[in-house]
């Protein structure tokens, strides 16, 4: 006869197994969720996105103060699929119907959450990675001006850990599959909700990402946007997630309730700071740097013209230059010698927050150039220098109402590779047929059907042709109140068909 001794199972656990099994769940849950099919997927759309897009939001001219922050949408993307696949690992063996297997062995239900956390960190490193080659892309290019902000970038990969870590926890207090999908939505629709302008300056700034309602660049030392604390108040969030869904699995060790206190306390002093609103300093700085910046901006002078900058932009003279010149030289007259004051200006009244319209100058050929370039701004600043050179200053140009636009016009597009092309890209209705308004860094300039009919037509002929009838009859193509009949008539072309009225 045989007698069984039942004796109780006792688990070689030596010290630091626990840790070692810990790393090695980590390993394999981190494996298991960078392969995944939707974070492969949203890794993918998020890296042919900004390939697809690297540069043409700045045409190759990117200033750093813009680049940081559009590194931080396309993140999001890859946060919910980490989210939805994190929930979904952290359920696997509910799912499976195996929970009870896991009773065997040296790791609690704590440290197996601990593992799948630690797999959500190694997603939001390789979102870092992403993040540091899409702003390092446009930072070597020859063209950037500008500093970017770390804080800026580290919110791409904060949202990454955030969003995982949520799901997470939801694990833990949801065991439910379908309540990551649900909270996916809810949070798509708080994010247009918060976005679509119903909210304040204050309120904004508890979403993920703050998108600003313009697209103005500024100089760094006056975005004022508040990124640090926004950073700080990010990982506290993601620390309390993570933390929690460690309480919630059983975790209550004195270090996790030390540590949740501490990302609270985190959240709280980054959600309370970020909601300061602008310094005093900032509103001083923005409001002469908008009034007067002439006092804070650095000039220089290249034949004979002056070219006036804010310090990160001094790089942009050169090119500057070399749109005045191009102008200069199919000009007639007194205004192929004449010397132009080139000035920077910004609406910095309200930070990122206004967009409101640079009234023209009045002073003598003195011409305004914005804080954006490449593109569409170089003929809309060769406009703005050919409108002053015709006219005298920036005012009088902006109320021009006769044949003079054609003048203005052909010194503006005249030494372009492709004029007609560089004509539908400074008109406000992307046109090249009919009347339309011209842009410029300050108020725009009205073509009229006729002026724009004789334009093409000067557009179509040798530019030598074109150039040497414009300064042989400079003096009547520039006389006011002159039609572009007239104009026509002085240049070879036909008398124009269409109407010749401006606006009332």
């Amino acid at each position: 006869m045989t007698t069984v001794v039942e004796k109780p199972v006792v688990s070689d656990v030596r010290p630091g197994s626990s840790g070692a099994a810990v790393a090695a769940l980590a390993l394999f849950e981190t494996r298991r969720l960078l392969t995944r099919l939707p974070v492969v997927i949203a890794f993918l759309v998020y890296l042919g996105w900004t390939v697809w897009r690297g540069g043409k939001d700045w045409d190759g001219y990117p200033a750093l103060q813009d680049v940081d922050r559009a590194t931080q949408s396309a993140p999001m993307l890859v946060g919910l699929a980490v989210l939805l696949s994190v929930n979904r690992a952290a359920l696997r063996s509910r799912r499976h119907g195996t929970e009870h297997h896991f009773a065997v062995l040296v790791l609690p239900p704590w440290r197996r959450t601990v593992a799948h956390a630690l797999s959500v960190v190694a997603a939001a490193l390789v979102t870092a990675g992403c993040v540091a080659a899409q702003f390092g892309r446009e930072a070597l290019r020859p063209a950037a001006i500008g500093h970017g902000s770390v804080a800026e970038l580290l919110v791409g990969p904060l949202i990454v850990l955030l969003s995982g870590l949520v799901g997470l926890l939801m694990a833990g207090l949801l065991r439910t599959a379908i309540a990551a999908p649900l909270t996916v939505v809810f949070f798509l629709f708080l994010f247009m909700f918060f976005t679509g302008g119903m909210s304040d300056g204050v309120t904004r700034w508890l979403m993920p990402v703050v998108v600003e309602p313009t697209a103005s660049t500024l100089p760094s030392d006056l975005i004022g946007r508040p990124a640090a604390w926004h950073a700080l108040y990010l990982a506290g969030l993601a620390l309390c997630a993570g933390l929690v869904a460690v309480l919630v699995a059983g975790g209550r060790k004195p270090l996790v309730m030390a540590g949740v206190a501490g990302a609270v306390a985190m959240t709280l002093v980054g959600g309370v700071a970020q909601a300061g609103g602008d310094s005093p300093e900032l509103v001083k700085a923005r409001e002469r740097a908008t009034v007067n910046p002439e006092q804070v901006q650095t000039c220089v002078r290249r034949d004979g013209s002056t070219y006036c900058a804010f310090p990160e932009w001094g790089s942009r003279v050169a090119d500057w230059a070399g749109v005045v010149d191009r102008v200069r030289s199919l000009a007639g007259g007194s205004a192929h010698e004449q010397k132009v004051v080139v000035r920077q200006r910004i609406e910095a009244s309200y930070g990122l927050s206004g967009d409101a319209a640079l009234t023209p100058l009045e002073r003598p050929h003195e011409v305004t150039v914005g804080t954006r370039w490449g593109g569409n701004r170089v003929p809309e600043f060769s406009a703005a220098v050919a409108g002053v050179l015709v006219a005298g200053n920036e005012k009088a140009s902006t109320s021009m109402c006769d044949g003079r636009m054609v003048t203005v016009m052909w010194l503006a597009l005249g030494r372009e590779s492709d004029p007609v092309e560089a004509l539908r890209r400074v008109r406000l209705d992307d046109s090249v047929t009919g009347s339309s308004l011209v842009l410029q860094p300050t108020d725009g300039m009205y073509m009229t059907d006729a002026q724009t009919e004789v334009l093409r037509e000067l557009l179509d002929r040798p530019r030598g042709e074109v150039t040497a009838r414009v300064k042989s009859h400079w003096a009547e193509l520039t006389e006011p109140k002159v039609t572009a009949a007239r104009a026509a008539a002085l240049l070879g072309v036909k008398a124009p068909e269409g109407d010749d009225k401006c606006l009332d």
